[in-house]
């Protein structure tokens, strides 16, 4: 017979603290990104994003756990950022998030640093386009 405790298990939720610095919102999400918690962890991500305030770096050293809703919804934020002219990235992936962004080709689609320091002290690299960018060159090269 199992114990209650096995029984009972529950997975951690994902846990969402934020901070300011130096200009950058800085998102310390910890836990498991899956799709019970993507939506809410989407609203919030997004609700930290407005003009002006663009700026957002993700530190996922704490994540546990991502699935497919949860990279959606790094995506998703990062495109939002980019429409409002600001720049989403990430820091301090614990090594299973570094293997799923590899696996998924996520790891050239976003800028990932190290640690947090790092990522909000390397100016912003205009002339790397988004996804929409991305594909409008894509679209031109094949018309023209």
């Amino acid at each position: 017979m199992m114990a209650p405790r096995e029984i009972d298990h529950v997975s951690p939720a994902a846990v969402l603290s934020v901070r300011r610095k130096d200009g950058y919102t800085i998102a310390t999400i910890s836990g498991e990104i899956d799709i019970a918690r993507a939506p809410v962890l989407r609203e919030h991500l997004l609700g930290l994003l407005r003009p002006g305030a663009s700026r957002l770096v993700i530190d996922l050293s704490g994540v546990t756990f991502c699935d497919a809703s949860g990279l959606a919804v790094l995506v998703g934020v990062a495109r939002r950022a980019g429409l409002l002219g600001g720049v989403l990235r990430l820091a301090a992936p614990a090594p299973l998030m570094s293997t799923v962004l590899r696996l998924t080709g996520l790891d050239s689609r976003f800028e990932i640093f190290a640690a947090v320091p790092e990522a909000i002290g390397v100016p912003a690299h205009p002339g790397v386009p988004d996804a929409g960018e991305l594909a409008s060159l894509i679209a031109g090269a094949r018309s023209g």
